[in-house]
């Protein structure tokens, strides 16, 4: 292929923010992971962006890190930082000199604007370059918020910031991006002029297969401790206050069930607080935040079942990467989830805290569901969700679409 050699990427992840790690922020670091086996990438970040690819071991002879210092803004607040870091990687990108072809590749990480605004700008400047946006999460309707059916209600003014904020970046990546990555194929309706001319790519994400399987190759049988683990952030798309609901009715009938939390954010509060107020002490770990690595791959082997209760979602990795530990896993019936996880997920109704609840304990007491869903798992994670075979098809796009520019 005559662009293989010449491919160069340019990778602007500036909205990284915190020790969590969004499905945005690890698409990009896998992706970049293993372009830059062959590929020159250069990464645009502030310090914590550095530290986070730093944690997740993102390092290649390839692999150009920019580092822009911000971190005396991060002491002055959320929104000082949030704008100070826009209005530098907006200065940055009218500085930076790239080569106008088809072959330099603007990647923006995150629909946010200090990712996204590099890429329409450096787009404008040198309108030969490939510029690939990311639209991962549409922000909810503020009338219904973080429910894919809720109902309306008055809007908070957080949601309708937020609505507002992504308005102007979905129609800056609608005109001018080359390619849309988005992580489901009901995103890719957002897009139709790029739906109909094949320039949408439904990235969804991966697993990195080969890493569980050599922790489990190393150790003998770990005992299930936890009857069901959950990862995640812990955001109100997330549906971790409602888990905790969900928990109660499972205790109800499982009077010594254990949950593992993995993960924290704003409603980390919250969640102690109703864990407290349920008298769900002890039925419920909180973890915090676990890095990749035995503590989390630990956590996992000794869990039964995935619980993944998103009530608003695009799609999601976490519950893949509790199928590659071969459990099984609960969701609600979210429409991006039907194209996600056709099988290996015993889907609930939206919003019917009964019916995971149910779902749950089914897959605890079934053992030949149990079994059956978890071989499903653990097959549609090595069939679609290996990182080393996402990584080849979506980069397998990029090509197709510079060899035709």
């Amino acid at each position: 292929m005559g662009v293989n050699k010449k491919l160069n990427f340019h990778f602007f992840a500036m909205a990284a923010l915190g020790k969590g790690l969004s499905g945005g922020d690890r698409i990009f670091i896998e992706l970049a992971r293993r372009w830059s086996k062959k590929y020159p990438v250069t990464i645009y970040v502030w310090e914590e962006g550095r530290e986070m690819c730093r944690r997740q071991s993102l390092v290649s002879k390839r692999i150009k890190y920019k580092v822009w210092r911000m971190k005396y803004w991060g002491r002055l607040g959320f929104v000082i930082c949030y704008l100070a870091r826009v209005v530098r990687a907006v200065i940055e990108s009218f500085k930076l000199k790239l080569k106008n072809k088809p072959t330099t590749i603007v990647y923006s990480a995150s629909d946010f604007w200090m990712d996204s605004l590099p890429g329409w700008i450096l787009k404008m400047r040198f309108p030969n370059i490939t510029w690939i946006g990311t639209f991962y999460l549409a922000a909810p309707n503020p009338f219904t918020g973080f429910r894919e059916q809720g109902e309306i209600k008055i809007p908070s003014l957080k949601n309708i910031v937020y609505w507002l904020m992504q308005q102007p970046i979905y129609f800056l990546i609608r005109s001018w991006a080359d390619l849309v990555f988005v992580t489901s194929d009901p995103d890719a309706k957002r897009f139709p002029k790029h739906n109909r001319e094949n320039r949408i790519v439904v990235v969804r994400g991966g697993v990195d297969i080969s890493r569980a399987r050599e922790w489990k190759s190393k150790r003998v049988k770990v005992s299930k401790i936890y009857d069901a683990v959950f990862q995640g952030r812990f955001h109100p798309q997330k549906g971790v206050v409602e888990l905790i609901d969900i928990w109660r009715k499972v205790v109800g009938e499982k009077p010594k069930a254990k949950l593992a939390m993995i993960g924290d954010g704003p409603l980390m509060q919250n969640v102690k607080l109703k864990i407290k107020n349920e008298k769900l002490e002890k039925n419920i770990k909180l973890f915090g935040y676990v890095f990749d690595g035995p503590k989390k791959y630990r956590i996992f082997s000794q869990s039964r079942v995935f619980i993944h209760p998103a009530i608003y979602d695009s799609g999601g990795m976490s519950a893949a990467e509790g199928m590659v530990w071969g459990l099984p896993a609960v969701s609600f019936d979210l429409e991006a989830l039907k194209t996600y996880y056709p099988k290996g997920v015993l889907k609930a109704r939206i919003g019917d805290l009964d019916d995971f609840a149910n779902k749950i304990l089914t897959l605890l007491e079934d053992k030949k569901l149990y079994r059956e869903t978890a071989e499903k798992a653990v097959a549609l994670v090595k069939d679609y969700w290996d990182w080393d075979a996402r990584a080849k098809d979506v980069l397998g796009e990029v090509k197709a679409y510079v060899e035709k520019t």
